[in-house]
């Protein structure tokens, strides 16, 4: 070929890619430019250059066709967000990131995607909405779906864990924030969305945050990237310069007036369903109608409130609790008005992500069990705290919604303004270790230098990195190990991963399978207010006095057997109801179960098929609660790991046994700190599995005549508990320069060795003479002293013989060049001369009368 034809491919190839530069740039997308680009620099053949040509007038023409076919939105006009959609339009058209700020109710969850379809979003990628629970991700697509007049699974679809409605022509795709970080694992640049909405960042969750820095990080690699931050209270400055100063749209909730009112007590103990029956009674006089919500700070409080009010024959008002174990047809109630006013019950539940409808009064009294991760001694507390004031203020917001309200706080004015702000984000209340976990596995480099809006303590970051050390999770130098990397690659916490792993080694996977399946889930037995003991009844079935977790193998055989003897899914169900069981939970359980088998699988796992012991089961379960074990001690209560003290919950089944040694799925504190989920184990299962975390002392080391070598006595730690106590070991393995001077000393010197070596016979012959004439002489100094017959040894004997097997080898071997080999002479045993001391003088028998006697002396 001639330079001129060289020169003209060159032009031609040029100007292919510069045009196919021009189609990337169209597109948006940077997967496809720096793909261009290597096979560029890598001055691909045209075969493989066709090709991906192909695949990119492929995305060209998926384009055009998303473009053409983007829906048109129709607004409500009542909503507040409708009133400043041109201003969120322009800002998100001029901004890589915008922050919203609108109150429950102004519309925002809904028509932010509405807003970005307008503007040609969700052409070159779908429009991601992330919520923080799977409830509010299906029941929000449904109402976008129907204001968009399609179905879902259609243009706006929805993913959540264990199921997904999304299609290629999806465009807008709602979502839980922990389906959106799992997709960052196989697509890091989350090339499958142009923009992303993460709504209700208000509530701070460990995902929300981590999602905050991920995206974070992302924006300069995807400059075609959109991403709204909405948020539900006014604390948005923070976002906005976390954002680099990111613009802020602010939208005014659709509010009537609130009357709001302090009614504290001034006993400084007060009796908290009393003070709510008295608020109840105060509205009811102002009102005859408008159902009341009331906030309370647990299931427990709830029950109490629940009975006073009962007892105070209200009329014409029905009861409602509102907490997460509510059965389904408990939890429909809330939902479905009838003619009776409603006093509804709830927990913090119904401040942000559930709307009761037709609220019109609320009575606060100011309290919630809030969690919290003690990082000291990495115990999990339930602890009835007061709410911050934006809490407060959610909880005030949830009457007036549609006329006029009262809240009755029943809490002093000045004890308001003394609260915090905003409630604890999630990172700075719980354990980092999955955290850690995912970064280490995805590459996103050190937790310390992650961009997270408020960055965690070094005290929290030092606990979680422990954490992974006890799962086997992270080496000395907090790298992966081969454990922590599929570890990494389960969807669940690193202990239920890890029992898995231990699962599959003592061939005990089915059985792990299922317990951390069902450890995963929302507990499936119902207990309704109204049906306690009927409850306790039923589920006392599947109660094992060993261990919690066998009662859940229990309880999954069962259902199993009646599932494959019900010829229906209405069959089934009905059983479920009658055994109070929940099936939705049950079914959740069943995939839970699945998803992890898959991933089980994946890693080469097989499943048992003969059943596992329990030891086995209790054994695997144990390597992910090394942290959680207990001894009893005489007060009836546990010692656990780091000095904690902790009682067994009530329901469990081994509440009246107290074994000695139990382990605990978690530890929480309520009232006083529980275990939870309990099983008895053999305390030295914990020693193997410890690794490096088990702590060893010594004491007693000795020499054993029988064995020839220096013995001691072992105890074994792990966290400070006893699970050795007293084991007798061989001290050689553990201090050779100590058992070494113990053989010389008891074995050579003072004759505490078993053997045939002549050296030794020759030498105890030798001292034992003159020790006989110390006796004879009725004085001591004859003999050296035992440091002089130690150093002897001492110096003739290698450094690394420390048994007497080992010296036997030795000597047997260096005696044939040298017969006199550790062999004493005189001078080596007596200190001076005992010419003195004839048998005339002492005579060894003496005759007395007919009878001779043999004479020793001492």
């Amino acid at each position: 070929m001639s330079a001129r034809d060289k020169s003209g491919e060159r032009g031609a190839e040029g100007q292919r890619f510069s045009k196919d530069i021009d189609l990337c740039m169209l597109t948006d997308r940077q997967r496809l430019r720096e793909k261009l680009r290597r096979l560029h620099r890598g001055k691909a053949g045209g075969v493989e250059y066709e090709k991906f040509s192909g695949e990119l007038r492929e995305a060209m023409a998926r384009r055009s066709e998303r473009a053409q076919n983007l829906p048109k939105p129709v607004y409500p006009e009542e909503l507040p967000v409708t009133q400043k959609r041109d201003a969120i339009a322009e800002a998100v058209k001029n901004n890589q990131v915008l922050i919203v700020a609108g109150e429950t109710g102004s519309g925002k969850t809904t028509q932010l995607p509405k807003i970005c379809l307008d503007l040609g979003r969700g052409a070159d990628g779908m429009i991601a909405c992330t919520q923080p629970r799977r409830i509010a991700a299906i029941s929000v697509a449904g109402r976008v779906a129907d204001e968009l007049e399609t179905s879902v699974g259609d243009t706006v679809g929805y993913q959540i864990r264990f199921d997904a409605k999304v299609k290629d022509s999806t465009y807008i795709k709602f979502m839980t924030d922990g389906i959106l970080l799992a997709e960052t694992r196989k697509d890091r640049d989350l090339c499958a969305y142009d923009t992303i909405i993460i709504d209700e960042a208000h509530e701070r969750s460990l995902n929300i945050d981590f999602l905050l820095g991920y995206v974070k990080r992302l924006l300069p690699r995807r400059p075609d990237l959109k991403v709204i931050v909405s948020s539900a209270t006014l604390d948005v400055e923070r976002f906005s310069k976390y954002f680099g100063d990111a613009p802020v749209v602010s939208v005014e909730g659709r509010t009537y007036p609130v009357d709001l009112r302090y009614r504290p007590d001034e006993d400084d103990d007060p009796d908290m369903p009393v003070l709510v029956g008295r608020a109840v009674v105060e509205l009811m006089a102002e009102d005859e109608r408008g159902d009341i919500l009331v906030f309370l700070s647990g299931e427990r409080d709830i029950r109490e409130t629940a009975d006073h009010l009962t007892r105070q024959r209200l009329k014409r008002c029905e009861i409602l609790p509102l907490f997460g174990r509510l059965t389904a047809e408990e939890q429909k109630r809330i939902f479905s008005r009838g003619k009776n006013r409603r006093i509804v019950l709830s927990t913090n539940v119904a401040e942000t992500s559930l709307t009761v409808p037709g609220i019109r009064y609320v009575i606060d009294t100011g309290l919630a069990r809030i969690k919290r991760y003690t990082h000291r001694t990495q115990v999990e507390q339930l602890l009835v705290e007061r709410v911050s004031k934006a809490s407060a203020n959610q909880r005030m917001g949830r009457c007036g919604r549609m006329e006029p309200g009262i809240c009755i706080r029943l809490y002093s004015e000045e004890d308001y303004s003394g609260r915090e702000d905003y409630t604890d984000p999630e990172i700075m209340r719980s354990s980092l270790a999955s955290v850690i976990l995912q970064m280490k596995y995805m590459g996103l480099g050190d937790v310390e230098k992650f961009p997270f809006i408020e960055p965690p303590t070094p005290a929290m970051i030092r606990t979680g990195y422990n954490e992974l050390f006890e799962l086997d999770a992270l080496d000395e130098r907090k790298n992966l190990t081969p454990a922590g990397t599929q570890m990494a690659r389960m969807p669940i916490e690193p202990r239920f991963a890890r029992m898995l792993l231990e699962g599959a080694k003592e061939n005990a996977l089915s059985d792990i399978l299922i317990i951390v399946a069902g450890l995963s889930i929302q507990d499936p037995r119902e207990r309704p207010m109204d049906k306690k003991d009927q409850a306790d009844q039923l589920h006392r079935r599947y109660l094992d006095d060993k261990s919690d977790f066998t009662s859940w193998l229990n309880l999954w055989h069962v259902f199993t057997r009646e599932s494959e003897r019900q010829p229906s899914n209405n069959q089934i169900r009905k059983w479920c109801k009658q055994n109070l069981l929940s099936y939705r939970r049950m079914r959740e359980w069943a995939d839970v179960r699945a998803q992890l088998e898959g991933e089980m699988s994946k890693l080469k796992y097989k499943l048992n098929t003969k059943s596992a012991s329990f030891e086995q089961v209790h054994k695997a379960l144990l390597a992910g609660l090394l942290s959680r074990m207990g001894i009893v001690t005489d007060k009836k209560e546990y010692r656990g790991a780091r000095e904690t003290r902790f009682h067994i919950w009530p329901g469990s089944g081994l509440f009246k046994r107290l074994p000695k040694w139990i382990m605990a799925s978690e530890l929480v504190e309520t009232s006083r700190l529980f275990g939870r989920c309990v099983g008895e184990i053999n305390p030295e299962w914990a020693e193997k599995l410890a690794g490096s975390i088990a702590k060893r002392t010594y004491s007693d080391p000795h020499w054993d005549p029988k064995s020839l070598i220096a013995r001691a006595f072992e105890a074994v730690t792990v966290y400070g508990l006893p699970v050795i106590e007293k084991r007798r070991i061989h001290y050689g393995k553990i201090d050779p320069e100590k058992s070494r001077e113990l053989m010389i000393l008891f074995g050579l010197v003072r004759g505490e060795f078993r053997t045939r070596m002549a050296f030794f016979h020759h030498n105890r012959e030798l001292v034992g003479k003159f020790e006989e004439m110390e006796d004879k002489s009725r004085r001591g100094g004859i003999v050296v002293d035992e440091e002089l017959l130690f150093e002897f040894y001492n110096s003739r004997i290698p450094k690394d013989i420390y048994t007497g097997k080992a010296l036997e080898r030795w000597y047997h071997e260096k005696v044939k060049e040298d017969r006199g080999l550790l062999m004493m002479n005189e001078g080596d045993v007596a200190v001076e001369s005992v010419s003195g001391l004839t048998a005339d003088r002492f005579p060894p028998e003496i005759q007395v009368g007919k009878v001779r006697l043999p004479l020793s002396y001492k």
